[in-house]
């Protein structure tokens, strides 16, 4: 391979996987994976870009057509080592019945390193040594990548025992549940395949783990922007009579809600871009959490804080506090307040999550003249839920593999649990004092503390997704 990038050609049976392990590698979700086999039937190329520089290229091929024919006359070939593939694509070219065969062999023929990709839940047949053996014969670089589809593992003993014959390196993997960690492992597998190829594809590792940071980091601004538009919304309106006043107020609510809405929509749209889900809309199961509305009971009992956590989140900045608590249920004396001072005032604004429908408690309405002015946010506990379906949401999306089609079978949210389902309840106390914090910064207006409270935030949210990344798990949420 004397290319300038690296280039891999995806060889493999039909319907084995071959495409999903290439839209996974490539970060590319236009790549068509169907359960029909043959579905490929000429090359195509995946090129990866990273700031306008492509760094490696993925060459989707069809499967083999006639592996027996082939081998039998690269076998009896007596012509020099380096014209094997283009001696055999010259005289198939117009055989229609050796059509899939030159095609996939073309970029091997061009320099191409080989990824050959087979299906590891079923048994080895001869038909497969048949194309281990000619690929073997190329004299490429080689990786063999036994895709793991299911839980079967019985004939990965036989698997190995063969491709140790015919390959330079061994892979298991899983093309629709590898995450980020487990797509750079098998980039660095590439790397022991062909000593040449190692400086060319530590620069496209590095490059994709620098990028990969990049994201993150731009997740958490828009994340941390997302909470700081929605927790500062103001807005003011004009009134003349009683009547006019509870419309307006009910207006007022749906406003917010319909502008909360559509920011949370915008920010995982954005965050859904930045990791290259572009074709497919990563439509969330019916069940997951983040299907319900923001302001529903669901939404509230399963996401946020815990009694206590709130109570003690909002004692420590002294923010006003939600979520229905009963100091006693929370667990938390009164002994605790007092030693935290000042903060028996703020108990007393306590109210119900349930009252958020009418938007009173949760925005709050000051009446003065003839104008109305709704905002900002008085219950902390929305901050928290909001967090938390900002880091399911990217969770989900950044462990989501661009092999994977199964949206139905995702698991988005366990019912049986009777624990906090989100990120924030498991933080420490110093990380929700910063959200704390943060919350009544913004409604105090104070410029200093909020850019302060936003940047320690937003360096908390990216440890978090660095984590989520760095999980070997799919996020369960």
């Amino acid at each position: 391979m004397t290319t300038a990038i690296p280039i891999f050609a995806v060889i493999g049976h039909p319907n084995e996987g071959k495409s999903s392990v290439l839209s996974t590698l490539a970060e590319d979700d236009s790549v068509r994976i169907s359960p029909v086999p043959g579905e490929t039937t000429d090359i195509q190329s995946f090129p990866v870009i990273i700031d306008g520089q492509e760094l490696i290229r993925f060459v989707d091929t069809p499967g083999f057509q006639n592996p027996r024919q082939t081998l039998t006359w690269m076998q009896s070939y007596q012509g020099p080592t380096d014209q094997l593939l283009p001696t055999f694509i010259d005289a198939h070219r117009e055989n229609p019945e050796f059509h899939d065969d030159c095609a996939l062999l073309a970029p091997v023929a061009a320099g191409a390193g080989v990824i050959f990709v087979v299906d590891g839940s079923r048994p080895l047949r001869n038909m497969d040594k048949a194309e281990m053996e000619i690929l073997r014969l190329t004299g490429a670089p080689r990786l063999a990548v036994i895709n793991s589809k299911g839980e079967d593992s019985s004939y990965l003993d036989s698997w190995h025992a063969e491709f140790r014959k015919h390959f330079n390196a061994i892979r298991v993997f899983n093309s629709c549940r590898a995450n980020y960690v487990q797509r750079i492992e098998l980039l660095e597998s590439l790397k022991a395949i062909d000593q040449q190829l190692e400086p060319l594809l530590k620069k496209v590792i590095t490059t994709f783990q620098r990028d990969w940071q990049a994201r993150n980091q731009r997740s958490a601004e828009l994340i941390v922007e997302l909470l700081r538009d929605v927790l500062d919304y103001r807005t003011t309106a004009t009134c003349g009579t009683k009547d006019d006043e509870t419309s307006i107020k009910k207006k007022l609510t749906q406003d917010y809600r319909d502008y909360v809405s559509r920011k949370e929509q915008q920010t995982r749209k954005a965050i859904r871009t930045l990791y290259k889900h572009n074709i497919f809309d990563l439509e969330l199961p019916p069940h997951s959490i983040l299907q319900e509305d923001l302001f529903s009971d669901k939404t509230w009992e399963f996401l946020g804080l815990t009694n206590k956590q709130l109570v003690l989140a909002g004692a420590i900045s002294g923010a006003t506090i939600g979520a229905g608590i009963d100091l006693a249920a929370a667990g938390v004396s009164f002994g605790v307040f007092s030693a935290l001072g000042g903060f028996l005032g703020a108990a007393g604004t306590l109210f119900k999550g349930k009252d958020l429908i009418d938007g009173f408690e949760l925005l709050g309405f000051k009446v003065g003249g003839e104008s109305i002015q709704v905002g900002p946010a008085r219950n902390i506990q929305l901050l928290f839920i909001l967090l938390d379906r900002c880091l399911l949401f990217t969770s989900h999306v950044i462990n989501w593999a661009h092999g994977r089609r199964d949206y139905d079978q995702a698991v988005l949210l366990r019912e049986q649990d009777d624990d906090k389902k989100g990120f924030t309840s498991n933080w420490s106390n110093d990380d929700r004092k910063v959200c704390s914090q943060l919350f009544h910064a913004l409604q105090k207006q104070d410029a200093d503390i909020l850019g302060k409270t936003s940047a320690r935030l937003y360096e908390m949210i990216v440890r978090q997704l660095q984590q989520l990344s760095e999980d070997r798990q799919f996020q369960k949420y």
